[in-house]
C-alpha cells in the first residue's frame, strides 16, 4: 500500500511511525504530529491513511494498571454511543482503536512503554483561555452534557484507575513527606507557598465530609475537564466533546465542576507568569454556572449544587498542592520546562484559590440564582 501524502510540514519520526502502525497496519502511516500541552501523557496527531487519530504514551508513573484505564473509556463510550443512538446530538465519543494484531487496545514496546490510540474528534478545536463569556457559556454546557450523558451509568461499573485522585485530605500525608525529604532551598515564593498550604489544610476535607454525611453521592466522573479538554466546533463555537477520558472514575461531579471553574476563570491561564494579577472572573463563572446548570441542574440534588462554590476552591487549592509538592519532590510527575515551573504553577493557583475566597458570598449568589432557574 502506498502511503498517503500530506503536507511536508508535518513531522515524521520513524520510532513515533512504527508504533502507529501497530495500530494502523505498516505503512499506512504517513506522518505522527505532536499534539496539545498535556501535563501527563505525550500526545502525537496520526496522520494516516484511514484518516486522523491520537496516539499516546501513558505515563506509567501515574496510571499503573493502563488495563483499567483503557476498560473504563471503553465502558463509557459504549454507554454513551447508546444514548446517542436513541437521542441523536451533536456530541462526538472519542473510541479506542483496538491494536491490529486484535490483541486489545494497548501495544507495549521493547522498552515497555505504553501505547494507545483514540479517535481524533473532526473539526474541533481547544482553548487555554477563555475569549469571552459566550464561549465560556458553551464550555460549561459541554461539561453539563458530558455529564448528563454519562449520568445513569452506574459507578460501580468503572474502576477507580487513581485511588485518592481529587480527594484534597489524600494529598497531605505525600506533601508533608516531601517537606521533610525535599533538598530545594527555601525561597520567598516556597515560604509563600508553605504558608497558604498551612492556613488551608484544616478545611481541606469540606467535600469529603459532606459525603460522609450522605449529603454528596458517588457519580461517574471524568476526573479533569479541564478548558482544554472541551473541544469546540471550529464553525459553530459549539461543544462537541470532552477529551482526556484516562480519569475517568467513580467520584464527586464537584471535582469536574471546580475544576471546570478554577481553569475557565482566570483569563491569564494556568501557565501565566504574572501571577500577581491572577483573578478568578465572576463574569466568566456566571456564563459557566448559566450554561453547566441548564443542562445538568436538573438531575443534581439541591445539596449538589450548594456546594459547587466550594468545590472551585477547593480544587484551585488542590491543584496548587499538588504542583508544590511535586516541585518539592524534584518534578517527577507533571511535565515542565524548568525547575522552577511548578512553582510558578502553584503560586498561580494559590492566587486563584485567594480570589474565589474573597468573592464566595458573590458566586453562591450566582449559584443560587442559576439553581432556582432550573427548579422553576
Amino acid at each position: 500500500m502506498q502511503k498517503p501524502q500530506f503536507s511536508l510540514a508535518a513531522q515524521t519520526d520513524n520510532h513515533l511511525i512504527t508504533i502507529a502502525e501497530a495500530f494502523e497496519g505498516v505503512s499506512a502511516v504517513a506522518a505522527v504530529e505532536p499534539l496539545g500541552s498535556g501535563n501527563i501523557n505525550d500526545t502525537y496527531k496520526v496522520l494516516s491513511s484511514r484518516g486522523t487519530t491520537v496516539l499516546q504514551r501513558l505515563n506509567p508513573r501515574v496510571f499503573t494498571r493502563p488495563d483499567l484505564v483503557m476498560h473504563n473509556i471503553q465502558v463509557l463510550g459504549e454507554h454513551v454511543e447508546a444514548k446517542l443512538a436513541n437521542t441523536p446530538q451533536p456530541w462526538h465519543m472519542p473510541r479506542v482503536v483496538p491494536t491490529c494484531d486484535r490483541r486489545g487496545a494497548l501495544h507495549t514496546t521493547d522498552s515497555g512503554d505504553v501505547w494507545r490510540m483514540i479517535t481524533f474528534v473532526p473539526e474541533s478545536h481547544s482553548v487555554d483561555v477563555v475569549v469571552d463569556a459566550q464561549q465560556a457559556r458553551e464550555l460549561g454546557i459541554g461539561l453539563g452534557v458530558f455529564h448528563q450523558l454519562i449520568n445513569d451509568l452506574s459507578p460501580s461499573r468503572l474502576a477507580d484507575t487513581l485511588e485518592g485522585f481529587h480527594i484534597t485530605p489524600s494529598y497531605l500525608p505525600a506533601y508533608r513527606k516531601a517537606l521533610v525529604n525535599t533538598t530545594v532551598e527555601p525561597c520567598e515564593a516556597s515560604e509563600y507557598c508553605l504558608a497558604f498550604i498551612r492556613d488551608r489544610e484544616g478545611d481541606c476535607d469540606v467535600l469529603e465530609r459532606a459525603k460522609e454525611r450522605g449529603e454528596l453521592p458517588l457519580r461517574p466522573i471524568h476526573g479533569d475537564p479541564k478548558i482544554n479538554n472541551v473541544m469546540l466546533d471550529r464553525h459553530s463555537g459549539k461543544a462537541i466533546a470532552l477529551i482526556d477520558l484516562d480519569t475517568v472514575k467513580p467520584g464527586l461531579v464537584h471535582y469536574d465542576i471546580g475544576d471546570c471553574l478554577r481553569s475557565c476563570c482566570n483569563r491569564l491561564g494556568e501557565e501565566t507568569r504574572d501571577h500577581q494579577n491572577v483573578e478568578f472572573d465572576l463574569e466568566l463563572a456566571d456564563a459557566i454556572l448559566a450554561g453547566y446548570l441548564s443542562v445538568a441542574g436538573s438531575f443534581l440534588s439541591a445539596a449538589e449544587r450548594r456546594y459547587i462554590p466550594d468545590a472551585a476552591r477547593l480544587i484551585s487549592f488542590e491543584l496548587g498542592l499538588r504542583f508544590f509538592s511535586d516541585y518539592l519532590q524534584g518534578n517527577t510527575y507533571f511535565q515542565v520546562n524548568d525547575p522552577q515551573h511548578n512553582l510558578r504553577r502553584a503560586m498561580v493557583q494559590f492566587q486563584l484559590t485567594a480570589s474565589i475566597e474573597a468573592q464566595l458570598p458573590k458566586l453562591r449568589h450566582l449559584l443560587d440564582r442559576h439553581a432556582k432557574a432550573v427548579s422553576i
